[in-house]
């Protein structure tokens, strides 16, 4: 600039001066435009995530630990009723069988406009489990979260309590009842008793022909109002990340258990000992009530329990591999490793809660089979994959459950079937290729799929039951047609 002095110089120097800044205002201008439009777009992104949780279903993201502890919400509104008096029950059967049974109560004492005495437990049955309802639930969620529906009170008032020398009314009600049962023969006992005992709860509220609103009681209880208490889901939660930690996993659910073999009459692969000790078992409980059963008779009707050996070969035929890690979500099975060997060969990665977790952090779990079953429970709802070997309560409502969390995958055996293709596989009629292609074709449409439950006049403990399959809790009206397909119900006359 200093060699040529020219006037055209000296009017580019001053012009040329201001350019600098102005080119880093722009970069800045356009690096902060970048940065808000990137922000924008990220913060989109994550609430229509949110957005579509929640629209799926909020439970489904509940099944890993919350990292963040949030404050609870909001009381819901009490529910301003006349109470026509209090309903006491007492639940009977494994935990997923008294699971069910709350619901159906609950919704019973909405119905007829009762006050709700929090749920006993059995401590008399086969499991000897003395925890009571709090023990294994959430008592303060539930009696606050369904206060919107019912009120749930602790204990009866004391004026109520034999005590005082006042006699609670008892009786069972009657199994798989309608609504119209309910107010035509139960509501007019509370004219004369301010408390009614229900002694039985097991299936005693009909699976279907019950109106939607009552429907859309069960769903709250099963699905929002009955969780686990804090220590439960803390070890539920450290089993499912321990898991997840190894990779994918089959929850297996494998019921061949000493009650379970003793109850169904099932003896398939157990020596003559063995046999003897179950059937002296089944003798020595007087609500068993069957006593002789043929075992061949009836595992040919697909009404016994895989066991571990038959197991192992439908595995292998679904085309599940060695290296499938395998969660097995039971009980001491009967016949222990001896009976497992056969299973562990084919599949090395099996592992069963015992194993993950320290002596320690089980111990207080140990000797309370129901609080064991709901970490279980709670294992088999986060799994890649869920397979009972028989379709008893646990199988149901893990199903019903892992349906409403998105229909994620459960592979519901059809033991009958596989009964016939096992003899015939192992009589040499069918090689394995065959054996393998007949198992897979009988299951395509067994993993549960979007389906309508199913329902036989007049037939009602033969019809699907309602927490296997809770349509009515993740779809109504037309989205269900959409979802299900059109009809109210797959009918059997």
């Amino acid at each position: 600039m200093e060699v040529v002095r020219s006037e055209s110089g000296v009017r580019s120097e001053k012009i040329a001066a201001p350019v600098a800044p102005v080119i880093a205002r722009t970069k800045r201008l356009q690096v902060w435009f970048i940065r808000v439009c990137s922000s924008i777009l990220v913060w989109t992104c994550l609430v229509q995530l949110l957005t579509v949780g929640k629209l799926w279903h909020p439970s489904f993201i509940n099944i890993t630990a919350p990292s963040v502890k949030h404050p609870p919400p909001p009381l819901l509104p009490l529910r301003n009723y006349t109470s026509n008096g209090y309903l006491k029950v007492s639940c009977n059967g494994g935990l997923n069988q008294m699971r069910s049974a709350i619901c159906d109560m609950v919704a019973v004492a909405r119905l007829l406009n009762l006050t709700l005495v929090v749920p006993e437990l059995d401590k008399t049955s086969f499991w000897a489990d003395n925890s009571t309802f709090e023990d294994i639930f959430d008592v303060k969620h539930f009696i606050e979260s369904l206060r919107d529906e019912i009120r749930i009170v602790r204990r009866i008032p004391k004026r109520f309590s034999s005590k005082y020398g006042y006699k609670v009314f008892e009786m069972p009600p009657v199994s798989w009842s309608s609504e119209e049962y309910y107010l035509q023969q139960i509501l007019p006992l509370f004219s004369k008793q301010k408390v009614l005992h229900f002694n039985k709860t097991d299936a005693r509220l009909a699976n279907n022909r019950v109106s939607i609103d009552l429907q859309k009681v069960r769903c709250r209880v099963t699905f929002q109002a009955l969780k686990f208490t804090p220590e439960i889901e803390s070890l539920g939660y450290k089993l499912v990340h321990v898991l997840h930690e190894r990779g994918p996993f089959v929850a297996l659910h494998m019921r061949y258990e000493m009650d379970m073999l003793a109850f169904s009459g099932c003896t398939h692969g157990c020596t003559k000992e063995e046999a003897e000790e179950l059937k002296r078992l089944r003798y020595a409980y007087p609500w068993w009530r069957e006593k002789e059963i043929v075992s061949e008779e009836r595992r040919s009707k697909g009404l016994c329990p895989l066991t571990p050996e038959e197991t192992a070969l439908i595995l292998q035929a679904l085309g599940f591999d060695k290296d499938t890690q395998i969660y097995i979500a039971a009980g001491e099975i009967y016949g222990s490793e001896r009976r497992l060997a056969v299973l562990r060969a084919a599949y090395p990665r099996i592992v069963k809660k015992e194993m993950l977790l320290d002596s320690g952090e089980l111990q207080q779990f140990q000797n309370h089979s129901s609080q064991m079953a709901a970490l279980d429970f709670m294992v088999s709802l986060a799994s890649d994959t869920f397979i009972p070997t028989y379709d008893g309560n646990m199988a149901k409502v893990v199903e019903g459950h892992r349906r409403y969390l998105g229909f994620k995958k459960t592979i519901l055996l059809d033991r009958k079937r596989l009964v016939e293709f096992l003899d015939l596989h192992q009589n040499g009629t069918l090689t394995w290729n065959e054996f393998a292609f007949a198992v897979r074709s009988a299951h395509e449409k067994r993993m549960g799929q979007p389906t309508r439950r199913r329902v036989i006049a007049d037939k009602p403990k033969e019809e699907d039951y309602f927490y296997a399959n809770p349509q009515e809790c993740f779809c109504e009206g037309p989205s269900c047609d959409d979802l299900l397909g059109p009809g109210n119900s797959s009918s059997v006359p």
